[in-house]
């Protein structure tokens, strides 16, 4: 048998898909070098000002400590809220389901400082529940657990729209055909959909980490930028711009750069191990 014309094929193919790929990454290149810019010159100027020398820095410190506690909060307050959210949102028809799928969405496409308005005025101390919350002794505006609010406010919605699609992937017939086994529908959930589920799961607790250890506007004008109580890594950054120290704002700049580029790649991990 002549396998020289399929040989022929297979050369003329495989040098349009090397051609095609070329001139995809002629027209990403703008884009990419964009992105990339901007982080190297973080980094850049980061060679100068020697960060780790300002890592035993009180503020910096300070800014790392509350950072991590209240993301971690927050992206635990959106995986026990979320996750039953988002399968309701994949498995169950309800009426007004696309405005309530509108409404989960909407924090992410609203400005941070109109939801840190929100916030306000909501739990505020003359908000609509932060009046009721005052007479009782409570006041959550300005404090550490306003930056908590305003972090699971903005990062909500990343874990729950990952989540939701982790859940509409997992086939309908698994289900089905474990619930005729006998299982009832929560043991469904967490024995057959939660685990299939998990990569789709972890890639939407890490964004939805990511966005909470990142958010500025909401906190700012929810929570205040307080040291030591509220002032996150963000925050951070723009008191040391006040204060003209350039060189812990990169400082600051390249823990929070580290930290985010680190849950990214492990995350990544995580989910091709889980895939093997």
């Amino acid at each position: 048998m002549n396998t020289a014309p399929l040989s022929h094929v297979d050369s003329e193919s495989g040098s349009e898909r090397s051609e095609g790929r070329g001139w995809l990454w002629v027209g990403s290149a703008g884009l990419l070098l964009f992105l990339v810019l901007p982080l190297a010159a973080i980094c850049w100027h980061a060679l100068p000002a020697q960060p780790w020398r300002r890592l035993g820095d009180p503020a910096l410190a300070a800014a790392v400590r509350l950072s991590l506690l209240t993301s971690t909060i927050a992206t635990a307050l959106c995986v026990v809220s979320g996750l039953p959210f988002a399968y309701l949102l994949a498995r169950f028809p309800f009426r007004g389901r696309a405005f309530v799928d509108t409404l989960v969405d909407l924090p992410m496409t609203l400005p941070p400082t109109v939801a840190g308005l929100a916030l306000l005025l909501t739990f505020g101390r003359m908000g609509l529940l932060g009046s009721h919350l005052q007479q009782a002794g409570i006041d959550i505006a300005f404090s550490t657990a306003a930056v908590v609010l305003a972090q699971t406010f903005m990062a909500a919605p990343f874990f729950v729209r990952t989540a939701r699609a982790g859940f509409e992937a997992v086939p309908r017939e698994v289900e089905h055909a474990a619930m005729t086994l006998g299982r009832s529908r929560w043991g469904v959930f967490w024995s057959v959909s939660v685990p299939l589920a998990a990569p789709a799961l972890l890639a939407g607790t890490v964004l939805a980490w990511a966005r909470a250890l990142s958010e500025f506007g909401a906190t700012m004008l929810f929570a205040g930028n307080l040291p030591g109580v509220t002032q996150t890594l963000p925050l951070a950054v723009v008191s040391a711009m006040e204060g003209s120290d350039l060189s812990l704002a990169v400082s600051i700049a390249v823990v929070s750069l580290l930290l985010a580029f680190g849950a990214l790649a492990g995350a990544r991990l995580c989910v091709r191990r889980w895939a093997v």
